[in-house]
């Protein structure tokens, strides 16, 4: 039996969702969906975010082709933060980057390329 997700979106209507590879573990990158972007994605199986600087629904991939196929979508324990297992094509970040962490803050606040 499954029970209804216990969603706790902030005062926005938003949740953050962490995109990791499914196969390697890596964390590709960080983005916000709403209902729509949930339901968008469980419907396809292509995820769907919600572009907060657009103020409206954002379909990985549908101006670069670098797109995300759902594997999964988890629910943490106090439901306010989703990580989705994703098989990604071409990089995750805007910048070209593969994913989108790739700077390192150093001990002296410096912040590095890696």
């Amino acid at each position: 039996m499954t029970e209804a997700a216990p969603w706790n979106f902030n005062d926005n209507g938003l949740i953050p969702a962490i995109a990791q590879q499914h196969d390697t573990g890596e964390v590709l990158m960080l983005a916000w969906m709403n209902q729509e972007a949930i339901a968008e994605t469980l419907r396809t199986g292509q995820v769907c975010y919600y572009s907060r600087s657009r103020q409206k629904l954002w379909r990985k991939g549908e101006t670069s082709g670098h797109t995300q196929r759902l594997i999964a979508m988890r629910l943490d324990c106090d439901g306010d933060t989703i990580l989705l297992l994703i098989d990604q094509t071409g990089p995750a970040c805007h910048t070209g980057a593969h994913n989108c962490f790739f700077r390192t803050i150093n001990a002296d606040g410096s912040v590095a390329q890696t």
